[in-house]
């Protein structure tokens, strides 16, 4: 057996010590189904609306995230609530450049973090479409959703590109840093 097949072996094996659920949510046109096509590297160009919901296993740095990504349409969004059992993590997608929707996109994710279901469990936020001009600042974003206030979880925030895969990376090590690291 050549050496590159063996260390292909050891890392799948890595793949299933550790696994993720994570649930992935944001408004609807937040960039949600881009981002996960962007981790399990496929084709972002053809992307429609989720109706419902899209489940894919990524494995990265070592960890099967098994991520459940919802839709966000406003008639789906009560809905939510039915997928946060279990959740190690919770990713929130916001479009920084659509400014007019920041108070919903706020006050959606503050009725998320006080579910029952998610006390605690450590989120991360991707500040999405910095390629745009138009884009608002990670930092400013999270003022505005004042996540200094969150105090009964980790969090982080963090400016990306699904589109171009530009600080995604960042998030998965982040993830991988703070929970995978706390889970073993």
């Amino acid at each position: 057996m050549n050496e590159g097949l063996f260390s292909v072996i050891q890392k799948l094996k890595g793949t299933t010590e550790q696994e993720l659920r994570i649930v992935l949510l944001g408004l609807d046109n937040a960039g949600k189904t881009t981002l996960l096509k962007k981790l399990a590297s496929e084709d972002v160009n053809t992307i429609t609306p989720t109706q419902g919901f899209n489940i894919k296993s990524v494995a990265s740095h070592g960890m099967k995230l098994n991520v459940w990504d919802i839709g966000g349409q406003r008639k789906i969004r009560p809905f939510w609530k039915k997928y946060l059992e279990n959740t190690d993590l919770l990713i929130y997608v916001i479009d920084s450049a659509d400014k007019k929707r920041f108070e919903e996109t706020g006050l959606e994710l503050s009725e998320l973090t006080d579910e029952e279901n998610l006390k605690g469990v450590p989120l991360l936020i991707f500040a999405n479409k910095q390629d745009l001009a138009t884009a608002s600042p990670a930092s400013e974003i999270a003022e505005g959703l004042n996540l200094h206030t969150y105090r009964d979880r980790q969090w982080q925030i963090q400016a990306c590109s699904a589109l171009s895969g530009e600080g995604v990376q960042d998030g998965m090590n982040w993830i991988s840093n703070n929970i995978v690291n706390k889970k073993k």
